[in-house]
């Protein structure tokens, strides 16, 4: 056998002609594979330290000046088959997380000074829950004072009552003493007829009919009397009933004041209306209420994300299609939301217009974040294979091999479409349900190279 060594020289994988692939390609299809970069870095990597590896060899002295090249032995590489899969056809867009429904606390009573906060931005709180705290010794001095004057106009009541039940007394007094003077008119009425008869029969004098008609005209003067004294305590009593409505009224005042400082007593106690997020805090203690908003909060479960989407795309949205949100910023989150509503207005100038998805309730989310979404527009039957069977090529796009007879493969150019659970992804363009594609030992091959097939 011959000392003579032999060294293999490595290539680098053939790149497909540029004229199978369209000169153009939309930045959504560009992304899809944005992830298949890496692949292409380590398989570069792998490729050059083979290189060093070889030329790092120890050579024998008697080493030929000129290269000999060794056909390599067939490529070990495993396989996968195209399979037609549903796929769902999405639009990637950009906004920012609010409030659905913004709560606004107001103070319920003016003039107060804060004495107390017990809550910062972002925490959550229960419906009913202490969020403030207002000085009430202001009130409180003005309650003291609404009571005496309660007990003051109640005392003027009692007195004013007390008259009326006099006066009472004087009416039933005039009625009785009136009765008594009339039926002493009534008979001296009587009389003087009896003796106006005797007169003119000539029985009694002249003298003796004059007494009788004066004794009859002053009983009658003291009945009309005595009714005017009846009238006269009805009058009173009239006067005196309309003080005592006069002093219960006030009392009647004194205790709606009582019972409106009470309740404005209770309003220096700041609860939260409804169960949510502390979004923004306006005042600071020793602030002194007014018109202004105390807390701005978010309601449980109200976040959206209002994404902004061009006119062109909006006829591929509809109310109710879900949407896969994500946040550059934070890895944590991967949710699914729901459009709620398409705006009917376009931006002038951005051109664009606002939808509205729904978000559910997560610690994670924040009013004024910005997140992605992608937007389910509608599914499809579509090619996929394991997305380790794509291979990115330096001039951005991508190529799979495919088993060629029984141990060939043939360099395919792809167009790559939607990255799909189960780590496969679309193939838009140059598959067809049923190619074998190579899944491992892609990245040593170029078109046309002999491979060995290793059953999984």
């Amino acid at each position: 056998m011959s000392d003579e060594m032999y060294t293999v020289e490595a290539e680098e994988p053939s790149r497909v002609d540029d004229s199978t692939w369209k000169e153009e390609k939309s930045s959504s299809q560009r992304r899809s594979w944005r992830w298949l970069m890496p692949l292409l870095l380590g398989t570069g990597l792998g490729v050059a330290i083979a290189l060093i590896s070889t030329r790092l060899a120890p050579q024998a002295t008697n080493t030929p000046k000129a290269t000999v090249t060794k056909v390599a032995s067939a490529q070990a590489v495993t396989l996968a088959t195209a399979t037609t899969t549903r796929i769902a056809r999405t639009l990637d867009t950009t906004g920012t997380v609010a409030a659905r429904e913004r709560i606004l606390v107001l103070p319920q009573t003016s003039g107060l000074q804060i004495k107390k906060i017990l809550v910062d931005e972002g925490r959550q709180v229960k419906a009913g829950e202490v969020l403030a705290i207002l000085d009430d010794s202001v009130l409180q001095t003005q309650i003291d004072q609404a009571r005496a004057k309660v007990q003051s106009d109640q005392g003027l009541l009692e007195q004013k009552k007390a008259i009326l039940i006099q006066a009472n007394t004087s009416v039933a007094q005039a009625r009785a003493n009136a009765a008594q003077v009339q039926a002493s008119a009534k008979d001296a009425q009587q009389r003087l007829k009896n003796y106006q008869k005797l007169a003119t029969d000539g029985a009694i004098s002249r003298e003796q009919l004059a007494e009788r008609e004066t004794t009859a005209a002053t009983s009658t003067a003291s009945a009309l009397a005595a009714m005017e004294a009846v009238n006269g305590a009805k009058a009173n009593i009239a006067v005196t009933q309309g003080n005592i409505n006069s002093a219960a009224a006030d009392v009647r005042n004194d205790l709606a004041k009582v019972q409106q400082l009470q309740a404005q007593l209770a309003q220096t106690i700041v609860r939260a209306p409804v169960a949510g997020t502390i979004a923004k805090k306006n005042v600071e203690v020793g602030d002194v209420t007014g018109t202004k908003q105390l807390f701005e909060m978010v309601r449980d479960g109200t976040l959206e994300l209002q994404a902004q989407v061009p006119e062109v795309q909006l006829s591929q949205i509809s109310v109710g299609q879900n949407a896969l949100i994500s946040s550059d910023t934070d890895n944590r989150i991967h949710l699914e939301g729901k459009v709620r509503e398409i705006s009917p207005l376009v931006d002038e100038k951005t051109r664009k217009a606002i939808v509205k998805i729904e978000l559910p309730s997560n610690a994670l989310l924040r009013s004024g974040m910005f997140a992605r979404a992608k937007i389910t527009t509608n599914t499809g039957l579509g090619v996929a294979v394991p997305s380790k069977a794509v291979l990115p090529q330096p001039d951005g796009k991508a190529i799979v091999f495919t088993l060629s007879g029984e141990d060939k493969v043939k360099a395919l150019p792809v167009q790559v479409g939607e990255i799909l659970i189960g780590g496969n992804v679309e193939i838009q363009q140059g598959l067809t349900p049923g190619d074998r594609v190579v899944i491992e030992g892609g990245a040593y091959l170029k078109d046309g190279d002999r491979v060995q097939v290793v059953v999984q």
